[in-house]
């Protein structure tokens, strides 16, 4: 059974997330929270799989719930899914620096929904090809200069270019298609490089491709 937090403050979309996901037969709402504090203290006493976090609430937002999640070696098991208004949300690359596994826009389908939660779950992030190049071109673009912060000499050659393409937005099958191998050798490359970076998704693995300077922004293949 998936485990899932909710942490917004407004009811109204906590109970329609709650019956939606009550609903499914692997899903189970453990918990809820209005604001980024009593989020924090849930997830803490409840440790579940999956948080859909809100950026914006009130005492303490969800970039900052997210960081302190993420950073404690306690929670490392817990996933955060970001919700937000607006598709490019100004906040959405640094939620992704923060450790974030994705993001969904607050009126995302349902169906999609529970396949995020599932997603997530399973070690695979939240965005798409096309979200993740407009990401690394408004976001990264505007922050300074990368100074090769991530070591990248355990890795082959292959894995280089691999995470390249990730950090460019590609997915496995484009990945397969531009290397010209099967996509479940994309997969593994993928996997191996996330292993040896200790990468917690697919998302981190894009923020260490900029930032090791693998990657720069503008670079779309």
């Amino acid at each position: 059974m998936i485990r899932v937090l909710l942490a917004d403050d407004q009811s109204l979309v906590r109970a329609g997330f709650k019956a939606l996901l009550d609903a499914q037969p692997d899903i189970e709402v453990a918990g809820e929270a209005a604001d980024g504090e009593e989020a924090l203290r849930r997830v803490r006493e409840l440790r579940p799989d999956v948080v859909l976090m809100d950026i914006r609430m009130p005492h303490l937002d969800g970039l900052a719930a997210t960081r302190r999640i993420t950073g404690d070696k306690n929670l490392e098991g817990v996933r955060v899914v970001m919700l937000t208004t607006f598709e490019l949300d100004e906040y959405v690359f640094e939620a992704i620096r923060s450790g974030a596994s994705g993001f969904l826009v607050k009126d995302t389908e349902p169906e999609e929904l529970v396949r995020a939660v599932r997603a997530v779950v399973e070690g695979d992030a939240l965005l798409s090809p096309g979200v993740t190049r407009r990401l690394i071109s408004e976001f990264a673009a505007r922050s300074k200069e990368p100074e090769a912060a991530v070591s990248l000499t355990e890795l082959t050659e292959r894995e280089r270019e691999v995470m390249a393409l990730v950090g460019i937005g590609l997915s496995n099958d484009e990945i397969a298609r531009r290397l010209v191998v099967s996509p479940l050798t994309a997969k593994t490359h993928v996997s191996r490089t996330m292993v040896k970076l200790g990468a917690r998704d697919r998302a981190q693995l894009v923020v260490l491709a900029y930032e090791s300077g693998l990657v720069r922004p503008g670079w779309l293949g």
